[in-house]
């Protein structure tokens, strides 16, 4: 008998030992739902972070891409009395070239974003950025056409830069869309590239509108004269410490945005 209750002592003995084991088991399976699902919620936020970070990274990165190129098209003018009474001006000459460069930029950028929106599988997405793009490129070349006939451009010349501007955007998205592999297509997606290149072409967009509005800061003259003639030196843009302080001051809070965590 003591040899049967000591068996039966045994026998439950193993049975709450095997309770504890599976109530330990199941209690750890109801807490990893919420505990996956908070981990999967704080890994979707920072994804949206750096997704939302990069904004500012690609207007930017227009931004300055048309200043650097805008600065190598430059530099200093030196032209005597007699110069003054031509119509134009190198600096004007200047203008309507860094206009027309910067939309032609800004349009390339648009058909880099309309090519890789294409090769999505979303149709939607693909209508959306085509929508977007045609909308504003009218008025884009109208205000081209403007300011060049403003500037007393020959007609044959506006027409050269009219044509630049407009096979800039169906040439780059054609050529962007034939250009990918699969494999491209798929890591294009994965990095969001049709919003970063549809930003960057604001950036460039945004150089061009800008530069105009307040040309004195990147402007500088000075006069000299010698032999009694008069000799005026313009100079157009920025110095090479004026640049690279701009830019630097320009990355510095983009930097510091990729970085926050928040």
């Amino acid at each position: 008998m003591y040899s049967n209750h000591h068996s039966h002592v045994h026998h439950l003995e193993k049975l709450n030992v095997k309770d504890h084991v599976v109530l330990d088991h199941a209690s750890a399976q109801s807490h990893d739902p919420e505990q996956h699902a908070e981990h999967e919620s704080l890994h979707g936020h920072e994804g949206a972070v750096n997704v939302h970070s990069l904004i500012g990274v690609a207007l930017v990165a227009g931004f300055i891409t048309m200043l650097l190129i805008d600065q190598l098209c430059g530099g200093s003018h030196v032209h005597s009395a007699p110069d003054v009474e031509h119509t134009q001006s190198p600096s004007q000459n200047r203008n309507k070239i860094t206009a027309t460069l910067g939309l032609v930029i800004h349009a390339a950028a648009d058909g880099i974003a309309l090519g890789a929106a294409i090769t999505m599988s979303e149709d939607r997405v693909t209508m959306i950025v085509f929508l977007a793009i045609m909308l504003h490129k009218a008025p884009a070349a109208f205000g081209l056409v403007s300011f060049l006939m403003h500037d007393g451009l020959e007609r044959s010349r506006i027409k050269r830069h009219l044509f630049a501007f407009s096979v800039s955007a169906p040439l780059l998205a054609i050529i962007t869309f034939f250009g990918l592999s699969q494999q491209s297509k798929e890591t294009l997606s994965d990095l969001h590239a049709t919003g970063f290149a549809l930003l960057f072409s604001a950036g460039t967009f945004l150089y061009v509108a800008t530069i105009h509005v307040l040309p004195e800061v990147a402007n500088s003259s000075s006069s000299s004269s010698h032999d009694g003639v008069s000799i005026m030196r313009e100079q157009k843009g920025f110095n090479k410490k004026e640049l690279i302080t701009f830019v630097i001051g320009s990355a510095i809070p983009v930097f510091l945005a990729v970085g926050h965590k928040h």
